[in-house]
């Protein structure tokens, strides 16, 4: 952090991002070097076969462009690994470092040219050893080049063209920005931005349809990622570093905070509906959730047996289920759908397994151990309900009866919407009803389809009164304050433990941000180290590394500012870091409003010691929480699997079931130990 720039443009990578890259290219050079070495030492100079000339004149120049390569990587490691990330001063000579390793390219290459010409023109005659080490010279060089051919389309950003200077007299922040020229060119700026991210997610979705829906996502999804990254300058690996620290960080707080109390009620629960009874629900419709995924959640979670169930059932001719299943032309999904919640045939009512942006699958089945016309819709498994979880902007959601400001995520919104329409519009629910008048109303969904599912309910309490919603990790920035609290009646969200998702919301996004910049900024030791130290750490566990995070004011000051300094690209002053010193709960930040999770909260979370080895047993308890404890955003290797739908189904049985459970993969069974 900056960027380094060199030939006349600003790359994804920083000055002390070289360490690690170099080091490698240098331990495969120095041994290049040697076997070279080695090789023409052993012939003492002189070959008896044909090009023997060539064959020297070869080595030589090899060993030598080998050589000054080997200094030139010295000289990179050595000073990439000066400085601190915000205090690239040590590295100042970097760009010619570069420079000169890119000169060194061109012997090489000319070298490996001229090696080929030999194997192919006068290598029959000689020693096959030398051949050998010959062609393994040539292939070597070309497959480093083609390397850094990769390497240098990674690091490329189409931003990082040169950027007007600032002048030298005016400080940063202080220039006229309502001049027209200034007003034109950070019109230009935010454009630029905007049309390179559609072009990166136009490649990541390339095999998708480009009709006005998908543009009209992908200009939106643009303009929100543009906005969030326009004001920083941080590249990849100062990510890393900053979540490393970060991860540290949380974790001695965490660990000299206080035993956190069970509440054994919610405070809006009815009396007499305790924890356990919820826990109970809760299990039984993380089931149907979980089935909703189709037949690649459920091989995922039956490696050996799934196949083989599945088998006899995916592309059977079935007239009589085109009735009711939509969308699933080889009948797996339907299949294993009727493997994970065991019900019959007759037992469903519709199933839609369509899907385009803002139109998940759903299923609607009679439940009648429980009694209950169930509506199960699933999460994120294609690009497209990726682009639906992209869509975060506000969207007004007014419903009757509820006062105050009422708006939605609009991706999960409009996915909601489109589920109601074809429950009630194509008369569904009263089919449904029809055959089970005396049975409720039950919606439930994991991720994406958690967050549609408690949408939902909301848009169809007033005509169902005695509904429930079972939403399991569903998204955090999803509803405003006044439909959250509105929800808590009827809606009772899942979490566990430190899964990202229910975290996961654009204030959030950008206290994480602000704390990245914080705690990097703040740190005084190279990257290099503190990437090191982070691997061990999330490897092997030990004590967090003591690292400084606090700011003395100057550097407070100079962090007010945005990060791009005197090549900024957007010259303006960030809401982002209007209170960087602060550790104030993002929903303050007027910059973006505020959402949150739906209903009333159940989180679980391990009990005990948060490192254990692979054969140890879990203990989970399970937890009253609210919606602002989800106001951050928690750094851990577990944040992403915390959020799996078979991770947090087997978690709930062991809330259900007094048996021991076991960390490693191939133990994994719904026994494990109970913890309330």
């Amino acid at each position: 952090m900056p960027g380094m720039v060199v030939f006349g443009r600003r790359w994804g990578i920083a000055s002390d991002d070289l360490v690690f890259p170099g080091s490698f290219e240098l331990f495969i050079r120095i041994l290049w070097w040697i076997g070279t070495m080695v090789l023409f030492t052993y012939h003492k100079g002189h070959f008896e076969c044909n090009g023997r000339g060539v064959l020297h004149s070869y080595l030589v120049g090899l060993l030598v462009v080998l050589a000054l390569i080997i200094l030139s990587l010295c000289a990179i490691v050595y000073i990439s690994a000066q400085g601190t990330i915000t205090n690239p001063g040590q590295r100042r000579s970097m760009p010619a470092l570069v420079y000169l390793r890119a000169i060194l390219y061109v012997p090489e290459l000319v070298w490996a040219c001229l090696g080929a010409v030999w194997v192919s023109d006068d290598g029959r005659g000689c020693d096959p050893a030398t051949v050998g080490a010959v062609i393994s010279a040539v292939v070597a060089s070309w497959i480093i080049l083609l390397f850094t051919a990769v390497g240098v389309v990674f690091v490329f950003d189409p931003l990082g063209n040169p950027r007007p200077q600032p002048p030298a007299m005016e400080p940063l922040g202080v220039r006229d920005m309502q001049s027209s020229e200034g007003t034109q060119f950070l019109s230009t700026a935010r454009s630029l931005a905007v049309k390179v991210w559609e072009s990166r997610l136009r490649l990541l979705c390339c095999c998708l349809p480009q009709d006005e829906s998908y543009r009209a996502a992908f200009s939106s999804i643009a303009q929100l990622f543009s906005s969030f990254f326009s004001d920083t300058d941080l590249v990849p690996s100062d990510i890393a570093a900053g979540l490393a620290l970060l991860h540290q960080e949380q974790d001695k707080m965490e660990r000299s905070r206080d035993p956190d109390v069970v509440v054994p009620h919610s405070p809006s629960s009815p009396v007499g509906e305790d924890l356990e009874a919820e826990l109970e629900k809760a299990t039984h419709w993380m089931q149907f959730a979980a089935a909703a995924y189709g037949w690649p959640l459920y091989i995922y979670s039956n490696l050996f047996t799934g196949p083989c169930k599945l088998s006899g059932d995916c592309c059977r001719s079935r007239v009589a289920e085109d009735e009711i299943v939509g969308g699933d032309h080889l009948g797996c999904h339907f299949s294993s759908i009727l493997q994970t919640t065991g019900l019959q045939y007759r037992d469903f009512i519709h199933v839609s397994f369509h899907n385009q942006i803002y139109e998940i699958p759903f299923f609607v089945a009679l439940d009648h151990k429980r009694e209950a016309i169930l509506v199960a819709v699933r999460g994120t498994l294609s690009l497209k309900d990726v682009l639906t979880d992209l869509s975060a902007e506000c969207e007004n959601l007014p419903i009757e009866g509820v006062s105050g400001a009422c708006y939605a995520h609009k991706g999960i919104s409009q996915a909601a919407g489109y589920v109601y329409k074809r429950l009630v519009n194509d008369g569904i629910l009263n089919q449904a009803f029809s055959i089970a008048p005396e049975y409720k109303l039950v919606i439930t969904g994991h991720s994406l389809g958690a967050g549609a599912a408690s949408v939902l309910a909301i848009l169809l309490r007033n005509s169902f009164p005695t509904l429930q919603c079972y939403a399991f990790s569903p998204p955090g920035g999803l509803l405003s304050k006044a439909l959250a609290d509105y929800s808590k009646d009827f809606v009772v969200s899942v979490v566990l433990g430190k899964d990202l998702v229910p975290r996961l919301s654009i204030p959030n996004m950008e206290d994480l941000k602000r704390k990245l910049l914080k705690i990097v900024s703040n740190c005084n030791k190279p990257k290099y180290r503190i990437l090191l130290q982070g691997c061990w750490y999330e490897l092997f566990g030990g004590d967090p590394d003591d690292c400084p995070t606090e700011m003395d004011n100057r550097r407070e000051q100079e962090l007010s500012q945005p990060l791009l300094g005197e090549e900024s690209l957007i010259v303006r002053h960030s809401s982002s870091y209007q209170s960087l010193g602060s550790d104030e709960s993002p929903a303050h930040t007027p910059a973006h409003l505020p959402l949150f999770l739906p209903g009333r909260i159940l989180h679980i979370t391990e009990d005990g010691p948060t490192r254990r080895s692979c054969f140890s047993q879990v203990r989970y308890r399970a937890d009253w929480s609210n919606e602002m404890a989800f106001r951050s955003i928690l750094i851990s290797p577990r944040m992403l699997t915390d959020h799996m739908p078979d991770i947090v189904l087997r978690a709930l049985g062991t809330l259900t079931k007094d048996k021991p459970f076991s960390l490693c993969p191939s133990s994994l069974s719904d026994s494990q130990h109970n913890a309330i």
